[in-house]
């Protein structure tokens, strides 16, 4: 047979959770030999496939796909600029399916090629959410009877979104003197409203009263999604404190990393970061100066498996741990990418899981079994996940974006989201 070469390159964009989701598939000239990567850098879905489509399909056509490591590199300089997450995501792709290839040709598991298991199963967190103090109690007691030892809490999600006008809050806020939701002005613009202030000053009740009610025999998670003002992150982490969280995560946002210096000299917290991150000067500093303690880097938007386990490698010399970023706008092929790594890396943290409904799954069937709070991934060659082209044709791409994304505080300011 003649050398193993790129014979194909498509893209498939299909949102069988009502989020698109954007899958590459190499195909190779041999015969049934092809390998899925995940794209999915779901706002901007349609860019990340013209990039492919149109720059790298004719970059890659021909080319010998064993060589990995080469291809990352020249595909993330054959543009000149680089470090953006549309190209990031778009090299993913393909540099997920290329180790789906090698796996397959091996006749192994990726995390077999990455140096084999470290662990014998994958530790999940759940996200877990409500309204008032009691629902999210019951609603964390419900993933823990699942067998789930780490749990994210939020009430009234990020930064307390729904505070404003719904009454997501506890009854104990609800009767609590003065209370007032801050009202918006008249012919309030389009978006997704939420009040840092009224979060910072009252989302410690929950830590309270969970600690309260369940006691400390389970992890707690809190993310801040970067909603408030720096200073009222390093406020709030504060008061945060003697409730010994896992880990609280994206106190500030990129853009404010170096706020970190200041939080670190002031609690003993465990930090997670990175999930908006895409260029290595995000994290470098970062790890080298011990700022945070877990990457919770998107694994697409940073160029895929390869830079996600260089990365991993980087972060064991300082004592960080990993956290990939596992929300819905993440692929099952993408999923089982994290999973790989999960497997392999030695300073593996937590990994985020979100399920999956039944139109996943038969869209990409995996080997994969979700039980008791862990994951665990089969022995199938390659990253153990297929694509159902005929059925996810059922779930076309989405033309709008996600609401979330338009975040504005009470006067109608667009702010982080």
């Amino acid at each position: 047979m003649n050398k193993l070469e790129i014979r194909d390159v498509k893209v498939f964009i299909t949102a069988p959770n009502n989020i698109n989701l954007v899958v590459v598939k190499v195909i190779t000239n041999k015969e049934g030999l092809y390998g899925l990567g995940c794209a999915t850098f779901t706002q901007k879905a349609f860019a990340v496939k013209s990039a492919i489509d149109d720059y790298l399909k004719p970059f890659l056509i021909g080319k010998n796909p064993a060589n990995i490591e080469d291809l990352w590199q020249s595909a993330n300089v054959s543009g000149y600029w680089r470090n953006g997450p549309i190209v990031n995501n778009a090299i993913s792709g393909i540099d997920m399916a290329l180790w789906d290839i090698k796996g397959k040709i091996a006749d192994l598991p990726v995390y077999s090629l990455l140096g084999g298991k470290s662990r014998d199963g994958i530790a999940l967190y759940r996200h877990v959410d409500g309204g008032t103090l009691e629902e999210v109690e019951a609603n964390v007691k419900e993933a823990l009877e699942e067998g789930y030892q780490h749990v994210r809490c939020q009430m009234g999600m990020y930064g307390g979104a729904g505070t404003n006008d719904t009454g997501l809050i506890s009854k104990k806020m609800k009767k609590a003197e003065n209370f007032e939701l801050k009202r918006s002005p008249d012919n309030r613009r389009d978006g997704e409203y939420f009040d840092p202030e009224f979060y910072a000053k009252n989302v410690e009740d929950l830590f309270k009263h969970l600690r309260y009610s369940l006691g400390n025999n389970f992890e707690i998670i809190h993310d801040i999604h970067e909603r408030i003002p720096p200073i009222e992150a390093i406020r709030l982490a504060k008061k945060l404190e003697k409730y010994d969280l896992f880990y609280l995560e994206d106190p500030f946002s990129p853009e404010n990393a170096d706020w970190l210096k200041l939080l670190r000299e002031q609690v003993s917290t465990p930090i997670a970061m990175g999930e908006l991150f895409s260029h290595p000067n995000d994290w470098k500093e970062l790890i080298i100066n011990k700022r945070i303690d877990f990457i919770r880097a998107h694994i697409s938007a940073i160029g895929g498996l390869t830079p996600a386990r260089k990365l991993a490698n980087f972060g064991e010399l300082f004592g960080v741990r990993t956290a990939w970023h596992g929300p819905g706008d993440l692929s099952p092929v993408g999923v089982m990418a994290n999973y790989h790594l999960d497997y392999a890396v030695n300073n593996f943290g937590i990994q985020e899981w979100t399920p999956m409904n039944e139109a996943l799954k038969n869209v990409f069937p995996a080997d994969l079994t979700i039980k008791q709070g862990y994951a665990y991934v089969g022995e199938a060659p390659g990253l153990g996940v297929d694509f159902n082209e005929e059925i996810a044709v059922e779930y076309p791409a989405l033309q709008t974006l996600p609401e979330w994304t338009l975040a504005r505080t009470p006067d109608g300011t667009s702010v982080k989201p």
